[in-house]
């Protein structure tokens, strides 16, 4: 599924993404309440909905970052508070890396642990993508992680058992904070091949908050390419 074609320019990848994010879109129906994503392929898919707001469509959302919401108000897209949703109807992402089983690696934009809240609420979530995302195995990708402050020596340490090269993500020499206030890994790991071990490994260290593995929560991938969008869909989710 990789993409190995070295001649895509910024232009034509935006015009995937935004290919992409519109058919995703086109799948929200009245009444429903939408989870929306972070990062720059999710800011099409807002701009999208608020458009068919715009038009009359009457639906609400969750956003999985204070960006996310800042660009749907903007957009007029009525927002809830996540801790007042207990399911979603359809959400809607991004992602860093995505493989045949749609599983995927997220989190580049720091929000992985809102994100992955959204996801499991959600009925049915839809990753949308150009297609230098798709990858026939994961790992080239970093696997980002939330972690307490107070834990983050622990943790680390607790990583590195894990055959695990933790990198703390910085910018401007300070440590990037999520918007709960957490720091973040972005762990580079030795072998991805066991990825259901390695989500259970992950989960189990006390201070770690989340990350960024997404291995069950995508249902179906909405991909763009210079062919139009190419959609799959996985097995659905036992209720």
């Amino acid at each position: 599924m990789s993409d190995p074609d070295p001649s895509n320019d910024a232009r034509s990848v935006a015009g995937w993404k935004r290919a992409a994010a519109e058919a995703a879109v086109a799948d929200v129906a009245d009444g429903m309440t939408v989870g929306l994503g972070t990062g720059s392929t999710a800011a099409f898919a807002i701009e999208a909905l608020g458009r068919r707001v715009r038009d009359g469509l009457d639906c609400r959302a969750v956003a999985t970052s204070n960006r996310t919401a800042d660009l749907a108000s903007r957009a007029g897209i009525t927002l809830m508070p996540l801790g007042d949703v207990a399911e979603i109807d359809l959400a809607i992402d991004g992602v860093d890396e995505i493989d045949p089983e749609l599983r995927a690696i997220k989190g580049a934009g720091g929000a992985m642990l809102r994100e992955k809240i959204v996801a499991s609420a959600a009925r049915r979530m839809i990753a949308i993508a150009d297609r230098s995302k798709a990858v026939d195995r994961l790992g080239t990708r970093a696997v980002p992680v939330e972690v307490l402050s107070l834990a983050r020596a622990f943790v680390e340490r607790r990583l590195m058992t894990l055959c695990c090269d933790p990198i703390l993500r910085r910018a401007e020499g300070q440590a990037v904070l999520t918007d709960q206030g957490n720091l973040i890994f972005d762990c580079h790991f030795a072998d991805l091949g066991d990825l259901p071990a390695l989500d259970a490994h992950l989960s189990a260290i006390p201070g770690l908050a989340g990350h960024g593995l997404f291995l069950t929560e995508i249902d179906a991938l909405y991909l763009g390419g210079p062919q139009g969008v190419f959609r799959s869909e996985r097995q659905p989710r036992p209720d």
